[in-house]
């Protein structure tokens, strides 16, 4: 018989996310189960089933749902844990895997120590669908750049070349080199192409206006040579709160480019880098980080030392530099972002800021 609950310090809900419904499981204070139950992945099933309760500690994991979901438990006054996947290995490796049997794990783990979750820190609604602006972008260039190189290797296979160009430019360069048997199925493809870079600019505008808007500060971040709009405006809403790193050299280990560790004893591993957190913002980064040790960047304090590394050759030291580089990257950002710098730094601040 389910025992009456009413201080809120008692309670601990484990809820396994699903698609269509959500898997619950309520332990009171002395770790035994008091409830098990289904609801609707629904607002209104949420509210029926939450509202019964007042400031009590609910654990999930990360997924689709639980951005909107953690949301409005915060909001009607719940405790809200969300762990991180990949860290909760109690779970995803057990022999005898269930969703209840993960709502049960969730609560069991909430209720010992919260930090064995892992929580994760959900960014805003509002930070959240700015960032769509970037994101849908991305798609939009991903998918042009896929239509394009269909487009050119249609037409080599013929023994003819669309001359080298900008994407931006291709639309109106590739018709005209275009073979005659092909142009009844490129042309359609060319349209296409014309109407995905004219979205993409028009994406570049929207951009550059929630910038100067909504995120002002990205503007210091673009003092950096290599560091456009799309990097700074990503890099300011996926972290959101610049002071959750008390140190700049932290955002790099976050960003899943510090190496991974497997020490014991007097075994000291060397690792690739972690790659946790957010994957595009990371492909960013190293993108401006190829830009930067690339043919057209400048002269630069990042330039000199990612060359540095790569000069000590070795199968990998390319990629070494890139990390290395991207990872000091990040310090830079973070340090203009929280200081309030106007100028770049030198040399003697790097140092500071890597110590």
């Amino acid at each position: 018989m389910r025992k009456d609950i009413t201080k809120r310090e008692e309670i601990t809900i484990g809820m396994d996310l699903g698609d269509k419904a959500n898997r619950i499981c309520l332990i009171d204070a002395d770790g035994n189960e008091q409830e098990k139950l289904e609801i609707s992945n629904t607002a209104r099933a949420i509210d029926g089933y939450f509202g019964r309760y007042s400031g009590v500690l609910v654990a999930l994991e990360a997924g689709t749902h639980s951005p909107w979901i953690s949301r409005k438990l915060e909001k009607m006054g719940h405790r809200v844990l969300v762990g991180n996947p990949r860290r909760l290995r109690a779970i995803w490796s057990s022999p005898n895997k269930s969703d209840m049997r993960d709502a049960e794990m969730l609560a069991r783990i909430a209720r010992f120590d919260p930090k064995l979750m892992c929580p994760i820190h959900h960014r805003s609604e509002q930070a959240h669908s700015d960032l769509e602006f970037v994101k849908s972008r991305d798609i939009l260039v991903r998918v042009r750049s896929k239509l394009v190189n269909h487009v050119r290797g249609a037409v080599k296979a013929t023994g003819v070349r669309i001359p080298k160009c900008s994407l931006e430019c291709f639309h109106k360069r590739a018709p005209e080199n275009i073979p005659q048997i092909l142009k009844t199925a490129m042309e359609p493809l060319i349209e296409t192409i014309e109407k995905l870079t004219g979205r993409i600019k028009e994406y570049d505008k929207k951009i550059a206006k929630l910038s100067k808007e909504s995120c002002p500060e990205t503007a210091r971040l673009l003092q950096i040579k290599g560091v456009g709009p799309v990097t700074a405006l990503a890099f300011v809403l996926t972290r959101e709160e610049p002071g959750r790193f008390q140190k700049s050299r932290s955002v790099g280990a976050y960003l899943g480019l510090s190496p991974r560790r497997d020490q014991s004893g007097e075994t000291d591993k060397q690792l690739r880098i972690t790659k946790a957190d957010n994957t595009y913002l990371r492909q960013l980064l190293v993108n401006c980080v190829h830009y930067i040790m690339g043919p057209f960047g400048r002269e630069c304090d990042l330039r000199e030392y990612g060359m540095r590394i790569a000069s000590r050759g070795g199968k990998n030291a390319k990629r070494r530099a890139v990390v290395a580089v991207a990872r000091k990257l990040t310090v830079l950002l973070h340090h203009l972002w929280v200081s309030d710098e106007e100028i770049p730094l030198h040399k003697e601040a790097i140092k500071k800021l890597a110590a």
